[in-house]
């Protein structure tokens, strides 16, 4: 079976992340978000990727190239991002048979996408707690009779996880009108195929959307510290091993990038090409990926990812946060659940605020809009290129556009 994987769009939900990167190349673990929704389709069997592009597109050609994990890849161009049914239709030209859609910036699991690819039409679903927010399926004996998009009054808890199998006669169902938000959508096209067809549902066992900031932090936290290649520690505190290409074990050294004075442990994988210096603390799940360098007398703990090319001064503590490529940050800095882009630069003792004093949830802006995280401890986005001066102070629930300065000592209570 095919596997359609939707790719095209920039992602606005995401802010400044998205500036200069396509929001399904956003980095979860050991590689990008999209990656992990292709090796879950290619583990569940698919013998042909076909990606929607769009913006970013030439990032994503590069990345996957004509073939990635053993199958081929082939690419449709989207030139406008006119929503998910439009998405689908530039690709309709590659399709031969029954094919599965997938969105690109979307957790699954294989064995969830093996009973979905076993027949067609089918559709992914879960249950979650605020149902209003998706596409609800209205199902009568494991059939879907309706899908009502985002009701203010849902009639179930069951909802759509984005990940489809049609039959090819589908394809000429894809001329939907456009809806309220100016996209045609593909939630309008099932309810086409509803007619046409008995629309299977298929409960998933693991879904996540990532969408916004906070929910990137999430994807981390739940795939870290990825496949392990390199230094690494086993999760119950036993010794530090160096996993070879047949995943041999070997003697830690300095060699191996990590000092012999620093301590590595738990969930933790430090990457060939990186460098960990003495005193430096891993508490896992940690990645540091390959080009990094860490330390001296670094803390990393909790759910963290230290991309490629990353510097992490003397006596800096990162805690539950994404740290994007070519980022450096200063000596004697903090930066608690946060997530900062590309080429970020910290001037030495920036502190992140990641706890509201009142306990509640930190709320984040998103598309001008203030919306809650649902999560009581978070610290702050940073945009590609943002520098701060030294001892600045950064406040829960800020995001700074790309590039902003800061002064030095300054306090960072607003949105920028």
């Amino acid at each position: 079976m095919q596997a359609v994987i939707l790719a095209a769009g920039r992602g606005t939900r995401m802010g400044p992340l998205t500036h200069t990167m396509p929001k399904p190349l956003l980095p979860v673990a050991d590689r990008p978000l999209v990656a992990h929704v292709a090796d879950a389709a290619v583990a569940a069997g698919t013998d042909e990727l076909l990606f929607t592009v769009g913006y970013g597109g030439d990032r994503i050609r590069e990345y996957f190239g004509s073939r990635y994990a053993g199958v081929p890849v082939r690419y449709a161009e989207q030139p406008r991002q006119r929503g998910t049914a439009d998405a689908l239709a530039v690709a309709a030209d590659l399709l031969d048979g029954d094919f599965a859609v997938l969105n690109g910036d979307s957790l699954y699991d294989a064995d969830d996408l093996s009973r979905l690819f076993d027949s067609a039409p089918q559709v992914g679903s879960v249950r979650v707690s605020n149902p209003s927010a998706y596409g609800v399926l209205v199902t009568d004996d494991g059939v879907v009779s309706e899908v009502r998009e985002k009701p203010s009054d849902p009639p179930s808890d069951l909802v759509n996880a984005g990940a489809y199998t049609f039959p090819a006669d589908v394809i000429d169902l894809l001329d939907v009108p456009e809806s309220d938000r100016g996209e045609r959508e593909l939630t309008d096209v099932l309810d086409r195929v509803v007619e046409r067809h008995e629309l299977g549902v298929v409960a998933f066992d693991e879904w996540m959307d990532v969408g916004r900031p906070w929910e990137l932090l999430e994807a981390n936290e739940r795939r870290l510290p990825g496949e392990a290649a390199g230094v690494s520690a086993t999760a119950d505190g036993g010794d530090v091993r160096l996993a070879g290409p047949e995943g041999a074990a070997a003697d830690r050294t300095e060699s191996s990038g990590v000092h012999p004075d620093a301590t590595v442990r738990g969930d933790a994988v430090i990457e060939p090409g990186a460098t960990v210096g003495p005193g430096v603390v891993v508490d896992g799940p940690v990645r540091v990926r390959a080009g990094a360098t860490v330390g001296p007398n670094a803390y990393l703990r909790g759910a963290t990812l230290i991309d490629a090319d990353v510097h992490i001064g003397h006596a800096v503590e990162i805690k539950n946060s994404v740290v994007m490529s070519g980022t450096a940050i200063g000596h004697l800095s903090y930066v608690g659940d946060s997530v900062l882009g590309c080429g970020v630069n910290l001037g030495a003792g920036t502190d992140v605020a990641n706890l509201r004093h009142d306990d509640e949830p930190v709320a984040l802006r998103v598309k001008g809009d203030r919306v809650s995280t649902g999560r009581r401890k978070f610290g702050t986005v940073l945009g590609p290129g943002v520098k701060t001066g030294i001892q600045t102070g950064i406040n829960a629930g800020v995001t700074l556009s790309p590039g902003v300065h800061t002064e030095p000592g300054e306090i960072v209570t607003r949105d920028r």
